[in-house]
């Protein structure tokens, strides 16, 4: 099978240059289009449904709004999981569906199924809130702002109106959220005994004044032939002229607003506070939308804010923390290895051929195989992150490979004596069918995984495509430009005598030994590989190795019944022990309010009392020691701060630790439930911090309604907790009376001050709506007893179930034997049959990506083998090539063994990457053999010359390979190298053990496969064809 390519391009040389000016140049403007991100974005497809119904309960929220809206969402197509969390006063439900569902789609369905069974929720529910998740993960900057001559809420005025507003307009930037600072609100704080004194009811205050703070239209009235629109002006230009309301009264009359209740302008009740090394701040962060790049987005809102600050001397904005920056050094540190990669490559080339010209035509490969794969990544809108480059980084040796074959092919012809242009046209063309089948049996490996499922298969599809493109755009390099190249650039060498080496002569003659002692060969081989396999049991793993960039998180939760204020001190007694470690350098506390993470369906962050994250900076990577050990520190120093449960640290992959849940319809055997499994897990040796989002119990003050009373009396149970309601918290937002303000409204609540608030007699004396004459008002003492109670702060459901998460800090190893101890508890062996457990975030990640993994690597050697038996068109010759896949395994472990890395999604880059090029290497002996046996050569001579011509290019090509991945291993450069290090170590093991092993073993299994088709061909002879042609055409 001749592949002619070569030989026109030889001969018409500018058809070839043309086409690759113009790949380039698409490439050049795709690489400047791209996004810069860090990992591919994986969101799962979800759209979150709000449901709001002040002071409401979470068991009556649970029974009359999350149960019905969940049974709805059920029957939608494509759902995965359905995750509810209610709180008091809210129902937040993610519906989280399959990665192909189309976002859109699933936003109209999910709107759909809600609006009819809208009837059946309460009435006094507000509408509820359809969103999709449009965000992405983490936030990527947070900023702090400060300002002379402004107060707290001017600041935060500040932030959630011109900062806000000005960001938004940014391409990229999904939302603007402010932590910290406080709302604007007039405040009319109702006076209990003058109340009291009037039989006023707080209800009736509440609606007269928002009957009378508004400006309504009066309809139209037809003056002097002209049509005028009319409208009412009630409402106040300032909040001192509230004083003069006038409020009818039930004993008659009216009276002004100002005797009854206190007026206030200022600050509403805080509901998170925001610190910065102890210093309290306004700040805000920055979340990007689905498919924006970190550190575009990042550049982008730095130089509108750097205007801003410009126009506004008294504003000083600071960054705080800025996630884009880790990002922006692993693209920059991934790009100088391509390139530190490739120069190795080309120096390997020239030490070995000596000769400038035929490296310089080597070196010319790079450049034009990796340029032009930019351009198919942006048709295919992939972004550079580090998978993506990690494929290019990887691929670098790949690539110069065929080149050097190419160029090692055409030198042996020039030594010949041939001039370059017969040199070129030959060689390329005795080499064709090999470089073609090398080519396709890499993106026989690489292919299948990018047609992976779930969270890894996003990871994977652009691996897998990068790859596959890259290498495609080799092979038209080596058969186009290296041949046309080394026909017009190559000189004439016919002075030159090839002389063998001594390593060349000690190689023969141990392939001759091999030969001689075939199973001898082939029993040595076999212990070497199970003896390899024994090492993958010393192997921890893991979806994502650990990470150790800058920053780090510490979140923190207390008992539900706690104020804003003993959250923060708990919170500074935390940051001040962090603070004086000497690795870190900055801590931002949010108190009140948890950022997101990345983990899917986390809708944004969450907001509670009794909730605090603290966001860590620490030195720089060269002046400390790992992230892993620093936040093992920080919990040791963390368990000196009591009544408090702190989590440590954030992973890469999402989340970090163990994370499962258990669901139930029975509440009471699943907290018992959980209670045993998280005293088993606590005794393991494996186990950390063990954690679970169990909800503790919160104190309430319940009201027991006398029904006969109230029968009597004309009050109802709404009319009582409307009452209570709006002497608490006010009335509902929707339903508040606003002040007009040039550029905004600001809310006017009525409700008790907050001394009348903490007395319960005085809550009992408050007056209720009732339907008895004026006059004879209802006191809610009279018609209900107040008492203490407990209720469950928060319930959690999963799949309309009840749901409670644990999660497991690893003690010191990876995840995997983590999941195995956890997994073996006696608990977890005999769980009751109501109870389900299903794994999350890391651990179902790595389920997928092992279960995935399997099914790739299976399909790539069913097609490398498809590919070869067709190219060879023989069918026992390409399992001698497949011989060489086991022969890397070992090294491969190995690799991932010295460097103390564990099995996790880069270390399975690695063996889908291994599986093509020792495949690579086997194919260059094998073809070669072929050739010489069809030329007419005995087997033995054949396999020896095969051996002698192809070990030069294979050792080449495998230093090549090797000294690009070096600086992956060694972790060179700014970059954090945990994640390409277990790639690179898998492949640099494996390369070396296979390369050796291959060189010996390939030629035994060959003369073995001989034998074997030799066999079958004296079984199998067709009938009418004479002994010469079966002998020549052996299968």
């Amino acid at each position: 099978m001749n592949i002619n390519v070569s030989a026109y391009s030889i001969r018409n040389p500018l058809v070839a240059i043309l086409l690759f000016v113009l790949l380039t140049m698409g490439g050049l403007y795709g690489f400047n289009q791209m996004k810069v991100q860090e990992f591919p974005d994986i969101d799962f497809p979800s759209v979150i449904v709000t449901v709001t119904l002040p002071g409401a309960d979470p068991v009556q929220l649970e029974n009359d709004v999350a149960k019905k809206i969940e049974n709805k969402l059920t029957s939608i197509n494509g759902i995965d999981h359905i995750r509810s969390t209610i709180q008091t006063g809210a129902v937040t439900i993610v519906s989280e569906f399959i990665l192909e569902k189309d976002i859109q789609e699933a936003l109209d369905e999910v709107r759909s199924s809600v609006d009819e069974i809208r009837g059946d929720l309460p009435a006094a529910a507000n509408d509820p809130i359809i969103t999709k998740v449009s965000t992405s993960g983490f936030p990527v900057v947070t900023y702090s702002v400060a300002a002379d001559n402004m107060s707290v809420e001017d600041l935060s005025w500040f932030v959630d109106d011109t900062i806000t507003k000005q960001l938004s307009n940014i391409t990229g930037v999904g939302s603007v959220n402010r932590i910290g600072g406080l709302q604007r609100e007039i405040r009319i704080a109702a006076d209990p005994i003058a109340l009291s004194g009037l039989q006023l009811s707080i209800v009736q205050l509440s609606q007269q004044i928002s009957g009378i703070q508004q400006d309504s239209s009066g309809g139209e009235a037809e003056v002097g032939k002209t049509t005028q629109t009319i409208r009412v002006l009630g409402a106040v230009e300032r909040a001192r002229e509230l004083n003069d309301l006038q409020i009818a009264v039930p004993t008659g009359g009216t009276q002004a607003l100002g005797r009854m209740a206190e007026i206030t302008d200022g600050p509403a009740d805080r509901n998170s506070v925001a610190n910065l090394d102890g210093q309290t701040v306004v700040a805000f962060n920055i979340v990007r939308s689905r498919g924006a790049g970190e550190v575009e987005v990042a550049e982008l809102v730095d130089a509108e804010l750097a205007k801003l600050s410009a126009d506004m001397s008294n504003i000083s904005i600071e960054k705080v923390y800025d996630r884009a920056v880790p990002v922006a050094e692993d693209y920059e540190a991934s790009l100088k290895m391509l390139i530190e990669g490739g120069i190795l490559a080309v120096i390997v080339v020239f030490l070995f051929l000596r000769n400038i010209r035929a490296t310089i035509v080597t070196a010319v490969a790079l450049p034009l195989s990796i340029i032009p794969t930019f351009l198919g990544m942006y048709l295919f809108d992939f972004s550079l992150n580090i998978i993506t480059l990690l494929a290019l980084s990887l691929v670098v040796g790949v690539l110069v490979d065929d080149a050097i074959v190419e160029v090692e092919n055409i030198m042996r012809h020039l030594r010949m004596g041939k001039t370059p242009y017969e040199a070129a046209m030959e060689a390329a063309d005795e080499i064709g069918l090999a470089v073609v089948a090398t080519t396709f049996t890499l993106v026989a490996v690489f292919l299948p995984t990018a047609f992976m499922g779930g969270v890894v298969g996003q990871f994977f599809r652009q691996f897998g495509w990068t790859a596959a493109i890259s290498i495609v755009m080799s092979l038209l390099v080596a058969r186009l430009i290296t041949p046309m190249m080394a026909a017009y650039i190559l000189r004439p060498e016919k002075k030159h005598v090839e002389k063998q080496s001594n390593v060349m002569a000690g190689y023969i003659k141990v392939v001759s030994w091999t030969l001689h002692h075939r199973w001898i060969t082939m029993g040595v081989t076999l212990l070497l590989f199970v003896g390899s396999l024994s090492l993958a049991g010393l192997l921890p793993t893991a979806f994502i190795p650990d990470d150790n960039s800058n920053q780090t998180r510490v979140s923190i939760e207390l008992t539900p019944d706690v104020e804003l204020e003993d959250t923060e001190r708990v919170a500074a007694m935390a940051g001040d022990r962090i603070l004086a470690m000497p690795e870190v350098t900055h801590i931002f506390t949010a108190v009140g309010e948890v950022q997101a993470s990345m983990e899917a369906g986390s809708g944004g962050g969450s907001k509670a009392k009794n909730i605090a994250s603290l966001d860590i900076v620490l030195v720089p990577r060269e002046e400390r020691g790992s992230k892993k050990d620093i936040e093992r520190r920080i919990s040791q120093v963390l368990t000196e701060v009591p009544g408090a449960r702190f989590t440590v640290g954030i992973s890469s992959g999402g989340g970090s630790g163990y994370d499962f849940s258990l669901t139930s319809s029975n509440p009471e055997v699943l907290e018992q439930t959980v209670q045993q499994i998280m005293t088993e897990i606590r005794a393991l040796p494996e186990a950390g911090d063990v954690t679970s989002d169990r909800s503790l119990p919160r104190p309430e003050l319940t009201v027991i309604p006398d029904r006969l009373a109230m029968a009597d009396l004309g009050v109802t149970t709404q009319d009582v907790a409307t009452t209570l309601r709006i002497a608490t918290v006010g009335d509902y937002e929707q339903q508040l009376s606003k002040l007009n303000l040039d550029t905004r409204q600001i809310p006017i609540v009525v409700r008790l001050p907050d001394v009348a608030k903490q007395n319960v007699n005085q809550l009992e004396g408050l007056y209720v709506l009732n339907n008895r004459p004026v006059g004879q008002g209802v006191r809610i003492g009279e018609v209900a007893d107040l008492a203490f109670g407990t209720g469950p702060a928060q319930i959690k459901r999963l799949d309309r179930e009840r749901a409670i998460s644990i999660t497991v800090q690893p003690a010191n190893g990876e995840l995997g034997e983590l999941v195995k101890a956890v997994q073996n508890t006696p608990t977890m062996q005999n769980l009751p049959s109501t109870i389900t457990v299903i794994a999350q975030g890391q651990a179902e990640n790595m389920a997928d990506l092992f279960n995935g993994f399997i099914i790739a690597m299976s399909v790539g050697i069913v097609c490398i083998l498809g590919v070869l038996i067709l190219l060879f068109g023989k069918l026992l010759q390409p399992f001698t090539i497949l011989m060489a896949l086991p022969l890397s395994i070992g090294g491969a472990l190995a690799g991932l063994v010295i460097t103390n890395s564990s099995l996790s999604m880069p270390s399975m880059i690695g063996f889908i990457m291994l599986m093509g090029i020792a495949t690579k290497n086997s194919i260059l002996l094998v073809d070669y053999a072929i050739i010489a046996q069809n030329r007419g050569l005995a087997r033995f001579e054949a396999i020896v010359d095969a051996c002698r011509k192809r070990a030069r290019p294979i050792i080449m090509t495998t230093i090549a390979m090797g000294a690009g991945m070096l600086p992956l291993v060694f972790g060179w450069g700014e970059a954090d190298p945990t994640f390409r290090r277990p790639m690179a170590a898998a492949v640099l093991g494996g390369l070396v053990t296979s390369t050796l092993l291959s060189l010996v073993v390939i030629p035994v299994v060959y003369t073995l496969m001989d034998d074997v088709s030799d066999w079958f061909s004296k079984w199998l002879k067709p009938h009418g064809k004479t002994e010469a042609n079966v002998t020549s055409n052996k299968a």
